[in-house]
């Protein structure tokens, strides 16, 4: 049997297709689903209006029920402090508009620039950095990706392209496929990225189509997923990152630094060793953008500084993920020491 037989769906659509429509959008059936107090419900509601939930059924089994402060929960569950005002925490924390120099192009830095792939994800993220994003101005079609394909083709300092969303694995494997082919059609770019939480919430979408895409393209690929705690990397998800890890993508995991949720160096280190095993290499933890709706996650740096050193006096240099910031206007992530 190879890696990726179980992934493949056994009827005309792909398995994700089915836990995607069986994802969680009602805040209610959230609460019900974990035995949650009601009073969670009215708060939850009222956050849900601006910024939907999404659950994926995966994700949620990997939740403890009945306990408010699960640190998987905490991450999707709506909650009051998003509708507060708070100073210095602003719609665009990271400039992407300011950096958009076509429809669905992001250039920010020297050598790559970033394609919003798509305008949706498996999982809304309560402290998202692109909560606010203006998705529906952003290419949705095919032909509606030829003015950001014209500008990378242009521009001939641009060696790599990040995917990312939304996230970029909302696209269907055949659509995907064409976006990877249109990038290898030009012949200064020789790397690709695709960041992506999927896997992690929605492991089916390693799907046998997209293994094989990875090892058929000629671009160098890394595939970077979004983990932030141990309890997150198990059972399906754990199968999906060890087919992923089997492919000749490079795996690597990017953090966010989250209060109440990994803030503490035996969380990070017991991920950082669990990620390792099934094949990924721990690359960034995020100190929280600063957007709107998401201050209660904001973790203090001398709090994070702490919990790094700790990891660094822990576990060897490899499983220590840097600690960065990212800045408008920065012409590279900043670290933070």
């Amino acid at each position: 049997m190879s890696v990726a037989e179980p992934f493949v769906a056994r009827d005309s659509r792909p398995a994700y297709f089915r836990s995607l429509a069986e994802a969680i959008r009602d805040p209610d059936e959230l609460i019900t689903s974990l035995d949650l107090p009601d009073t969670l419900r009215e708060p939850a509601r009222r956050a849900a209006v601006s910024f939907p939930l999404i659950v994926p059924r995966s994700f949620l089994a990997r939740m403890r029920p009945a306990d408010p402060d699960d640190p998987l929960l905490r991450q999707v569950l709506p909650i009051g402090a998003e509708n507060d005002s708070v100073e210095g925490f602003i719609a665009d924390a990271v400039g992407d508009l300011h950096a958009r120099t076509a429809p669905g192009l992001i250039h920010k830095y020297h050598g790559r620039a970033l394609l919003i792939a798509a305008g949706s994800c498996a999982v809304n993220c309560r402290y998202c950095f692109r909560r606010h994003y203006p998705y529906q101005d952003d290419p949705r079609r095919p032909d509606d990706w030829e003015p950001a394909l014209a500008a990378i083709e242009a521009d001939r300092s641009l060696t790599e392209i990040i995917l990312s969303g939304g996230d970029p694995l909302m696209l269907t494997d055949s659509r995907l496929a064409s976006l990877v082919a249109h990038l290898e059609g030009i012949s200064h770019v020789r790397r690709l990225r695709i960041h992506t939480r999927l896997p992690i919430v929605l492991p089916d979408r390693v799907t046998a189509e997209l293994l094989d895409l990875f090892a058929s393209t000629r671009l160098a690929t890394a595939v970077v997923v979004h983990a932030n705690h141990p309890r997150e990397v198990v059972g399906d998800c754990a199968v999906a990152l060890k087919a992923l890890a089997a492919s000749p993508a490079s795996l690597l995991n990017q953090a966010v630094l989250l209060r109440g949720v990994n803030d503490d160096a035996d969380i990070l280190a017991e991920l950082s060793e669990r990620l390792f095993m099934l094949g990924v290499l721990p690359y960034y933890l995020h100190q929280l953008d600063r957007v709107a709706g998401a201050a209660h996650f904001e973790v203090p740096e001398a709090t994070g500084l702490a919990v790094v050193a700790e990891l660094a006096r822990r576990l060897p240099g490899y499983l220590v993920p840097r600690y960065v910031r990212e800045t408008a206007g920065e012409p590279g992530k900043t670290s933070i020491h």
